[in-house]
């Protein structure tokens, strides 16, 4: 089974509308849909905006479905200015750029677990290669792979998103995927994250999101679809 975890509803409607044999699950607060997709067994859930609520679904999605694999799939802010909007980008790792225990001599994102410490959470590279391949169907979209960057904030500033794509090498920038990186890394699930920029450099407001988000939603479904389907 092929786990998706999207943060807002929009991007849930999307899957749910190719799915059949549709089944209804409830834990801790979310709703878990379950059913085949080109007759690939998938769940399907939203987990809300920012990383507690990302980390708490992943978790309960392990606990209770078991899935092979999971797809952090949403939106995102570009912090490269290769990037614009309804361009694809596909994680080679995540990081959490919000982590910060510098105080303490640590670099800035620096994840500190009981047994290990480590900055990037990395990205399975079948499913990101085999995203990729379902993003080149797109037409007049780029598509490039790379870091994303996860925090609790939307950031907006167009200087900030610069330096923030400088300090840690990222693409793209947004509230979820590395903590359901965080959550799989330790439970050993493959994962990877597909983002499809509603926000470019140029166009980097909450008003512009909300513009863009729902243009950037149908894609990144063409692409999970296209994806199960080579499954």
């Amino acid at each position: 089974m092929l786990g998706i975890i999207c943060a807002m509803a929009i991007e849930v409607e999307g899957i749910l509308s190719l799915m059949e044999n549709k089944e209804e699950i409830r834990k801790a607060g979310a709703v878990f849909t379950k059913g085949t997709v080109h007759g690939k067994d998938v769940v399907v859930t939203e987990c809300g905006i920012g990383k507690v609520n990302a980390a708490l679904t992943t978790q309960v999605m392990i606990d209770t479905f078991s899935p092979l694999a999971i797809i952090n799939s949403g939106v995102a802010g570009a912090l490269s200015e290769k990037l614009r909007v309804g361009d694809i980008v596909v994680s080679t790792d995540a990081v959490e750029h919000d982590y910060d225990t510098t105080a303490f001599g640590d670099p800035m994102g620096l994840i500190c677990f009981a047994d290990e410490q480590r900055v990037d959470m990395p990205a399975d590279k079948k499913l990101c290669e085999a995203l990729i391949s379902a993003s080149n169907n797109l037409e007049d979209t780029t598509v490039l792979s790379g870091r994303i960057a996860t925090g609790d904030q939307f950031i907006s500033n167009t200087e900030k998103r610069l330096q923030l794509g400088r300090s840690f090498d990222a693409l793209a920038c947004e509230m979820e995927g590395g903590a359901v990186g965080h959550a799989c890394y330790r439970n050993k699930v493959p994962f990877a994250i597909l983002r499809c920029i509603s926000d470019d450099l140029t166009n980097s407001t909450s008003m512009d999101y909300e513009a863009f988000k729902s243009f950037a939603a149908k894609k990144t479904t063409s692409v999970l679809s296209d994806f199960i389907k080579d499954m």
